[in-house]
């Protein structure tokens, strides 16, 4: 998968220095995955959720959350928000996600 765009993660873990590593490590995975569907990438993630048209991931040991939209035919991982959970609490980004 191509990954869209890694400076949005930099960005979060510089604000939170305990997101680097599992961000880093969900990178590593996303950038050598071929997801074709949801299923595909709950085999490596189990607990990710489709939010409308995205896809969230639980970081850090569920502390944080990764929203992402995935583009299956194209290959390419949108990047759009990271949040803590306090962030993700919030209604606002669900608007980008089309709920």
């Amino acid at each position: 998968m191509r990954v869209i765009s890694k400076p949005r993660l930099r960005s979060f873990w510089e604000r939170h220095a305990d997101a680097e590593r599992p961000l880093e490590s969900w990178y590593r995975v996303a950038r050598k995955a071929k997801w074709r569907q949801i299923a595909d990438v709950r085999i490596l993630y189990p607990q990710a959720d489709i939010v409308g048209r995205c896809v969230v991931f639980n970081i850090g040991g569920n502390k944080y959350r990764l929203i992402t939209h995935i583009n299956y035919r194209r290959q390419i991982v949108y990047v759009l928000f990271v949040f803590t959970h306090k962030q993700y609490d919030g209604e606002e980004w669900k608007r980008d996600c089309g709920c």
